[in-house]
Formats: structure tokens, sequence, C-alpha cells
């Protein structure tokens, strides 16, 4: 029996991937590699260069290794990406998640976890924001989340099929043990972005808002470190496996941190005193928003370990710098 992690070549698809493996999974990853990396992929797993939306690689995938859990990374993230090419967003997000689940149900895989995002709840009236709240997207890219999240529930009432969509806060951090990060070209998440502004892969960095009613005037996000996620996911595959509900959850710290107070957390650790722009707000993004994450302490038993900025930070710093050595050909591609 193994796991099939889709997007298992990306940020926290890799992460997710390893945490697996640590624990003594058989693992398979179908990726098509656009935004992922082959070197990304642990080599203990076994890895399927396709797109989710080939039904007929899935099938075949999920039937010769015998996959009996789904988790499914694979989609489209930036938020102002998702407003400029909404339908791209759909058809990413969507359209191919919705051929992922038929063939999951096709083929009698009974367990899926989906990687959702605090994006459907748009831009909350109360933080921290519960799973109770109702989701009020603000981009394509949350809504496209929730029509799969809709699509899941839907379809776990008409087969013998369970889910647990996780919504996830700002994912951030690396590995521990320096065997992965985010590395993504262009990416657009605050602290990478802060990390290579302090390392010199970008000469300055922007602020998007300073008008936002938040106590410094910019954006307040709950920042959860990737490790803390990925084992998210894996306390919601035990809970699935030993016959627990559907369910949706929330995977933050339930605290938040403004843009300018992450910025100056990535200034302490780099020690570096970067050029930082003040720039108009983007479009879709939320004042604030923060994770009420009781639901899935009390009911996963969900132990964070990670709960700490300057941890975070530090990693991803760390990570940034390993990068550099990617890039000079001392990582195998």
């Amino acid at each position: 029996m193994s796991v099939l992690v889709t997007g298992g070549a990306g940020y926290i698809g890799s992460h997710m991937v390893l945490e697996l493996l640590d624990a003594g999974e058989d693992v398979v990853v179908i990726d098509n590699l656009s935004t992922g990396f082959r070197w990304a992929v642990d080599g203990r797993a076994t890895l399927v260069v396709g797109d989710i939306a080939d039904n007929a690689l899935v099938r075949e995938t999920i039937l010769s290794h015998n996959v009996n859990a789904i988790i499914h990374f694979a989609g489209s993230v930036v938020v102002p990406d998702s407003v400029s090419d909404p339908l791209g967003y759909y058809l990413n997000n969507t359209v191919k998640s919705r051929g992922l689940i038929a063939t999951a149900v096709e083929t009698g895989v009974k367990n899926f976890i989906f990687s959702s995002t605090a994006a459907v709840y748009g831009n909350p009236e109360e933080n921290p924001v519960s799973e109770t709240a109702p989701p009020a997207p603000m981009s394509p890219y949350g809504s496209s989340k929730l029509m799969t999240e809709i699509m899941l529930s839907d379809a776990s009432r008409a087969h013998d099929f369970r889910f647990i969509a996780l919504r996830y806060f700002n994912v951030a951090g690396a590995d521990p043990k320096g065997r992965s990060g985010q590395s993504t070209p262009r990416a657009t998440h605050l602290i990478k972005v802060a990390c290579e502004t302090a390392l010199g892969k970008r000469s300055q960095m922007e602020v998007f808002g300073i008008d936002y009613p938040t106590p410094d005037g910019t954006c307040l996000r709950d920042y959860i470190h990737v490790g803390d996620l990925a084992n998210a996911h894996s306390v919601a595959l035990h809970h699935l496996r030993r016959g627990g509900v559907s369910d949706f959850f929330n995977c933050g710290y339930s605290k938040g941190y403004s843009v300018l107070e992450v910025i100056a957390a990535v200034k302490r650790v780099s020690g570096v005193d970067f050029k930082v722009l003040l720039s108009p707000r983007r479009a879709g993004d939320p004042a604030a928003i923060v994770a009420a994450s009781a639901k899935i302490r009390d009911r996963l038993d969900w132990r964070p370990q990670h709960d700490n900025l300057e941890q975070i930070v530090a990693q991803a710093f760390n990570w940034e710098r390993r990068l550099d050595a990617l890039k000079a050909g001392e990582i195998a591609d």
C-alpha cells in the first residue's frame, strides 16, 4: 500500500514526502515539474512525471502502486496571478481536481487529503477565524479552492470516500535538516522574498499597502512552519485510516504578525538592513487573517513543534543560502 502525493516536487509537497517517508510509508509522487524540481523529491519515493489532468496516467499510477490514500497539493497558488488569469486558475485548481477526485472514486481510493487555503474566508469579520465562518473568497484563487472543497463534500456523500480539507494560513520555513525548502523562482511568499533581498538576490522588496486597519497599517498574517503543516497532513491521514469522518480544519498558530514585523525579523536574523519600498495595496489581499486552530488540536491531537517566528525565518534564510549551491551545480538535478 502506498500514498500518492500530487505536486510532491513542490515546496509543501516535498516536505510532505519527507514526512511520510520518515514515518515508513511507501510514497509515489505525480508532478509535472512546472514549478517543482526533480531533485526535491527524496530518492526513497517514486516520481512519476506527468500532469494530474492525465486521468489515464493517474489511474495507472494508483493501480500499479496500490495507492490507498491521496494527498493533493498540485495547483497554482499566487493570489494576484489568479486575479489576472482566473480561467487558468479554475482549470488548474478546480477542473483538474475534479478529474483527480473522479479517478480516486473509480479506483476505490477511500482517503483523500486536500491542500486548501485560508483564502476561502476572504476578509473575515472576526479574527482568529474559525472553520464555522462563512466562506467569502476575495480572489479566483480562493474561489477555485472553495469549489474543490464543495466537490469533495458532495463526492463523500455519494460514494465510499472520505476527505480532510486543510485550510492553510501562511506557510513558511524549511526542513530543519536542510533537505528541502521554498525554491520556486519569482515566488511571492513574504519571508522568501525578504530572505532573497537580504542575500542580495533582489535589490529591494515591496510592501503592498500601509493603510490597512491593523496596528502598523500592513497586512496581518498567521505564519505556520512547513514541517508542522506536513505533520497536520499526517494526523489527518491517521484520522481517515481509522475511520474518521470527513471534515475541514484550519492550519495555523492562532497568532498574527504584520508584514513589517516579519521584515524586521528577517533583518535581525540576516544582519542586513535591506531596502524596502512602500507600495499601494494589491487586489485580493485581506487586511488580516489569523487561524482559530483549536479544532485540529482537539479533534486530531495536532501538536505543532515549530511555533517560533525567529526559527521559521532562520531556517528559511539558511535554505535560501543553500539554493546558491544548487544553482552552482553542487546539488544534482
